[in-house]
Order: structure tokens, then sequence, then C-alpha cells
């Protein structure tokens, strides 16, 4: 049985991995150290933080949940399809990640709403069309909006609705990138293009990383 010990806080900068291809990407969030019996000695072991489940519709109506990511590294960012500001900045941003990327079978990228009112399926399958997005590998996704703003917290971003922000709603410009087991590995300036450069290169890091 496991005995928890240790509670290290949440990393809350949000700041990109740097570093070269070969460098192995820290783990972010909240870690718990924990005391445990392997066969007989007691051994100390990490539980880093991870992104939970969860269930929305895409563009073409299509149920995506984390099952569809198991396995895979994926990004994930919030938006919103009228957003007056950031949005269509890190959304070019993203078509460039999705270039790179959009052939690789063990990635995928995931763009949450968090104007589900408005960004119904409907709405998500037209922004697709304008963008020429993959439904392949690059799901818009919505649902509930309360389930959306508990997600968002999933990947320590910020996205909620705000009356004295642009659009509605503030959100955070950010991506993040997600390995094989749903760990945060980076945070990235959706609107730097050389912040997602580095995206870029960290992801195949990811990619090769052994699992």
């Amino acid at each position: 049985m496991q005995k928890y010990i240790l509670f290290v806080g949440t990393i809350l900068t949000l700041l990109s991995c740097n570093g070269n291809s070969g460098k192995k990407l820290p783990i972010l969030g909240e870690r718990q150290l924990v005391e445990k019996t392997v066969d007989g000695k007691k051994m100390i072991d990490t539980i880093f933080h991870k992104v939970g489940n969860f269930s929305y519709l895409d563009q073409e109506g299509k149920n995506i949940t984390e099952k569809n990511v198991d396995k895979k590294v994926y990004v994930a960012d919030f938006f919103f399809t009228s957003c007056p500001t950031i949005c269509p900045t890190v959304k070019a941003q993203m078509k460039r990640v999705h270039s790179k990327y959009k052939k690789k079978e063990d990635f995928m990228m995931l763009s949450y709403t968090i104007d589900p009112k408005r960004d119904t399926v409907g709405r998500l399958a037209w922004y697709a069309n304008k963008l020429n997005i993959n439904p392949g590998n690059w799901h818009l996704l919505t649902g509930n909006y309360k389930s959306l703003t508990k997600t968002a917290a999933e990947y320590l971003l910020s996205a909620q609705e705000d009356p004295n922000s642009p659009g509605g709603f503030d959100h955070s410009g950010y991506i993040a990138l997600i390995d094989r087991n749903r760990h945060i590995r980076g945070f990235y300036d959706g609107t730097d293009p050389k912040k997602v450069d580095q995206l870029i290169k960290d992801i195949a890091v990811l990619l090769n990383e052994k699992h």
C-alpha cells in the first residue's frame, strides 16, 4: 500500500522548455513523492500531475476522449471562433505544427473552445474548413462549459468567461505539450513564432522518447 509522504506545489511558470532536441524535457505540474514496498523493500516513487479524463465532440461530431490520445504525443490549446484578439495568431502558429506533424500517427492536436454556446459542432466544422484542418489528427472540441473550464485547469491553462475581456472570454495564448502518459512537458506562447519553433523541436523530442 502506498503512503503519501510529501507534496510539491504546482509549477505555475508558463515558459517554454528550452534546449537542444536531445535534451530531456521536464514534467510540469504538481507532484507527490510516495513510499511503497516492492519485494519487501521500501522505495520512494514520484507521482506526476496528469491531465484527467475528458469527453467532447469534435468538428465532425465524433466523440473524442482521453482514449484517442492514449500513448500519443499531443498539443492542446483553448480558443473561441469569434475571438477578436490572439486566437487567429495562435491558430496560424498551430497550422505550422500541423503542417510539420500531420502525417505522424502517434501525434495529435486538440483545440478546446471556451465558448460552446456559439461554437457548436457546425460552427467548428466551418472554422476547420476555413483553416484547412485535417480532422484525422487535429480536433476542435466543444461540450459543456463547466467541463471545459475544468479541463483547462487540468492543463494548468486559463480559460473562463470575462465580460471585461475582448470577446467576453479570458484565456491563455499558450500551447501545452503533452506526452504519451498525459504528463505536461512544456508551455509555449502561441503568439511568438520563436517559441513555436521550440515547440516543433520539442515535439520531436517526445516522439523519440522511450516509453
